[in-house]
């Protein structure tokens, strides 16, 4: 009993180990918030100080966005205008469906498979802006997304994302020198995540959407990168909700389909979706012991005492034996 005790619970380990090991980044983002390379708020010029002009513009001034086609909606014409009214001197690039198939199938041919084989169009959107960023560099901005001042002061850091909750890093607004690499990788990394899952939303975050950046995020910096190489972290207090964030942020979410309810319900209430999957998991381990290990056990004959073994002899009693007929045996 106790070799089938000993064999079920390594078994479960290494299943348990197994599993972990798969989804470890996954667990790690729950841990790890970027604080060490986030842009302080004590670092950054006020909205209107003297000081922005001192600081280096090392990305590109150009303002990248996505759409269908050149006819924006009517309610993201606002916030569309508020980035070009704020920053004249930026080149701006709205890349169409037509735009952004033409620009990889010139730049990034061994994409191009990919790129047309994605089964719903914000797959699209979402990976275009990796690619424009590393060619060309700039600032990505999402259209649901208005500019509450000057980016001129985000110019001076190499690459940098913002921060989301509850986990990781999100792809709404972004901004890098050209042929950054880690820009690099998320492009590089692309044709390896195109998988197909359940739900659309899952299909579309693992795959190309902020839930794909931030495991490459993840997987980059265990690379260890070291100075302008570093990624930096733009946290919400300096992504919006205040007088001097940078960004206003508007209606969006346009490709949410049926499945977002649902996902955003778990979302809420993870605390009991994980304790429920545990007891889960663990009744059925309990199941599998007491009806595959427990039964073989007591079925198995039971063993033979020494004496019963030796010929010509039998047990008369707990402690003594006697000499059997062996005309008997």
């Amino acid at each position: 009993m106790r070799k089938g005790i000993i064999f079920f619970v390594l078994a479960t380990i290494l299943v348990l180990g197994f599993a972990v090991q798969h989804v470890w980044i996954l667990i790690s983002l729950l841990i790890v918030d970027g604080r060490e390379d986030a842009i302080s708020r004590a670092e950054l010029p006020a909205p209107n100080s003297g000081a922005i002009s001192e600081r280096p513009q090392l990305i590109p001034k150009i303002i990248h966005q996505t759409y269908i086609n050149a006819s924006i909606p009517a309610h993201w014409k606002g916030p569309q205008q508020s980035c070009l009214d704020l920053h004249p001197d930026y080149e701006y690039k709205l890349w169409t469906d037509k735009k952004a198939r033409e620009f990889i199938a010139a730049e990034y041919p061994w994409f191009l498979e990919t790129f047309d084989g994605y089964v719903y169009p914000i797959q699209r959107a979402d990976a275009i802006r990796y690619f424009v960023l590393h060619h060309f560099g700039g600032i990505y901005i999402d259209l649901d997304d208005g500019c509450n001042r000057s980016l001129d002061p985000l110019l001076a850091y190499p690459a940098w994302v913002r921060r989301t909750t509850p986990t990781g890093i999100s792809n709404d607004a972004m901004g890098a020198i050209p042929r950054h690499p880690f820009f690099l990788k998320a492009i590089d990394s692309l044709p390896d995540y195109n998988r197909r899952w359940i739900l659309p939303y899952i299909t579309v975050m693992a795959s190309t959407g902020p839930l794909y950046l931030s495991i490459i995020w993840r997987h980059y910096n265990n690379g260890n990168p070291q100075g302008d190489d570093r990624v930096r972290i733009l946290f919400p207090d300096e992504y919006n909700h205040h007088p001097w964030s940078f960004f206003t942020h508007h209606l969006g979410n346009s490709w949410h389909s049926n499945d977002v309810k649902l996902i955003f319900w778990m979302g809420q209430h993870w605390v009991l979706i994980t304790f429920a999957g545990f007891t889960v998991g663990f009744a059925l381990l309990f199941c599998m012991y007491t009806t595959c290990i427990r039964p073989r056990q007591a079925n198995a004959p039971k063993a033979r005492s020494v004496y019963a073994r030796m010929p010509f002899y039998r047990r008369i009693s707990q402690k003594d034996v006697e000499l059997d007929d062996r005309h008997q045996v």
